[in-house]
């Protein structure tokens, strides 16, 4: 199934010989320049958040599934930046960039090629492909696939410690269902009463959509299924490794080094007269969620920073991400600040912000985007939470980007499945799709971005982004800005680092909101976040896909 919540593209990015911004019409061919005397950022803004919303109140096919068509006019300009090289060459075993280098900036960590996957597996003797240190553990032969479009299946069950795998034995239609074990979210029994006596049913909830279902004899010449699956499903709940620690693979590139923080703040011109490349936090005593290395103002004191530290949510204190390469205004991300009931203050706090404003001479301003709807935002005041008072932080602009939190996320996710699995009521997908507001919350999203995008671009100003704690819709907002502002990003290195650097050095919760290996279905912090950043960068690519090396197969 094919969706497009009003489409995105991305201005590009640029690079540490900051050279002057060009422009690019989206709508050239693979084989176009991507240099054009023609294109506005600031327009391409406005129509990306204009068709975004439009798609939604209009409720209209997607382009893709009428007849393959744009249907929405003529896709929008946008800013061209030379952050690295606009222009790449794309070929299978690599980017091939052309253009000048900066000799000072550049790095090993940045020419690398991006890592790849590809080794062979080898084959087991009943001719189920396995991974280099994949093992296969149970085998039960007679089991029945439940086929939602076909019915029932018979063949061979096979349970590795990395998948699921099915294959039948009918012949003359050969049929293979092969589940990835860290898909499965949770394992239910289900009654099967046609099947006769001893027999057991089991449904497979996966976090893709799918839901398998099979059935199988409980006699003593079977084993345990149930037991054998949730064992391998679930390591970390049987005190067992994750198969990430199993896999036995040589890869070409270490995908260790693929991020380099002090490198890729290089390639964006830092350390410069305002920024400085700290390693105050290189203990992990002033904030055990950030990375190491930090970019924060160069006139600012160590215990100014830690009286900061106390006073946004978990210590995230306010850190550059990104710097324009021309007029130096700056994607900041923290969380929110302690202010509680009473309106606390703090000094050091509104000093800072300050020095972030000060540090971009193109603007005396300052914009902060708090993710969360203004209504949550008011009633975390009272759990000793809040937002920044415009009394107490001069020229200080706040924008509330309404987003909901977590739980309404998963819900979300969870409606939408039910629309698409098994089946798919036809005569009301359009109203079924919007009662479910996934695509609703990617516009939020994908609208937001675009607007931290265009106060850089087109306002040249700074902005401060954060929600509460500032590591699920802050880096889902940052890394999507940055996706739009730099090129690089949108190579398939760039992409890496992007995630390397955005969502696992600044400490989003992937254990907690993935659940991988935790049997523990229901825990609350579980929440598809990155799913969601991953659809808002498949409607960025499907609105300009000459401009991204990023695709379905390489997100794969």
């Amino acid at each position: 199934m094919e969706k497009q919540a009003g489409t995105a593209g991305a201005p590009e990015g640029a690079g540490p010989n900051r050279k002057h911004w060009g422009s690019a019409t989206c709508g050239q061919t693979a084989g176009d320049t991507l240099d054009s005397p023609t294109g506005s950022h600031v327009e391409w803004c406005k129509q990306l958040i204009a068709a975004t919303i439009s798609s939604q109140i209009s409720g209209s096919v997607p382009p893709d599934i009428v007849n393959r068509d744009n249907k929405a006019g003529r896709r929008p300009d946008f800013m061209v930046s030379k952050r690295l090289n606009p222009r790449q060459d794309l070929h299978d075993d690599g980017l091939c960039y052309h253009g000048e280098n900066d000799s000072d900036h550049s790095s090993n960590a940045l020419n690398l090629p991006a890592l790849r996957y590809g080794a062979q597996g080898r084959m087991f003797q009943n001719q189920v492909p396995l991974l280099p240190g994949e093992t296969v553990h149970t085998t039960v032969k007679d089991v029945m696939y439940i086929c939602p479009f076909s019915g029932l299946v018979s063949g061979t069950l096979t349970i590795t410690d990395y998948k699921l795998y099915f294959t039948s034995v009918e012949r003359d239609s050969p049929f293979i269902l092969d589940v990835n074990l860290g898909a499965i979210s949770r394992l239910e029994t289900i009654s099967v009463p046609t099947q006769g006596e001893n027999t057991k049913g089991l449904e497979l909830v996966c976090k893709d959509m799918r839901s398998p279902r099979f059935t199988y004899k409980t006699d003593e010449s079977h084993p345990d299924v149930v037991e054998a699956l949730a064992k391998h499903t679930f390591p970390l709940s049987h005190n067992l490794p994750l198969f990430a620690f199993l896999y036995k693979e040589q890869f070409p590139v270490d995908g260790w080094k693929v991020y380099d923080p002090t490198a890729e703040y290089r390639r964006q011109g830092l350390p410069n007269e305002s920024w400085i490349i700290s390693k105050i936090n290189s203990t992990y005593d002033l904030c055990d969620t950030y990375p190491s290395i930090l970019v924060i103002p160069t006139n600012i004191t160590d215990e100014d920073i830690k009286r900061v530290a106390v006073f946004r949510a978990k210590h995230r204190i306010p850190v550059l991400s990104w710097i324009h390469p021309e007029s130096q205004a700056t994607i900041v991300r923290c969380s929110q600040p302690l202010v509680g009931p009473s309106d606390r203050r703090c000094k050091e706090d509104e000093r800072f912000l300050q020095i972030i404003m000060d540090a971009n001479a193109q603007s005396h301003k300052l914009t902060i985007f708090d993710a969360r709807q203004s209504s949550v935002a008011v009633t975390n005041k009272a759990k000793d939470g809040g937002y920044e008072s415009e009394s107490f932080y001069p020229n200080v602009e706040l924008n509330f980007l309404e987003i909901p939190n977590i739980h309404v996320m998963r819900e979300s996710l969870r409606k939408m499945k039910d629309v698409v699995y098994p089946t798919i009521d036809e005569a009301h997908w359009h109203s079924a799709i919007d009662q479910t507001h996934w695509l609703e919350y990617i516009r939020l999203l994908l609208a937001g971005a675009a607007k931290i995008a265009d106060k850089l671009e087109s306002g040249k100003t700074s902005v401060v982004v954060h929600c509460s704690d500032g590591w699920d819709r802050t880096t889902q907002l940052t890394s999507l800005a940055m996706l739009m502002l730099d090129s690089y990003y949108r190579t398939l290195r760039g992409f890496q680092v992007l995630v390397e650097k955005e969502w696992i050095s600044f400490g989003h919760k992937f254990a907690a909101r993935v659940g991988h290996g935790d049997e523990n279905h229901a825990n609350s912090e579980r929440s598809p976040l990155f799913v969601q950043f991953v659809d808002c960068v498949w409607q960025m690519t499907r609105q300009v896909r000459v401009l991204h090396q990023v695709s379905e197969t390489s997100r794969k």
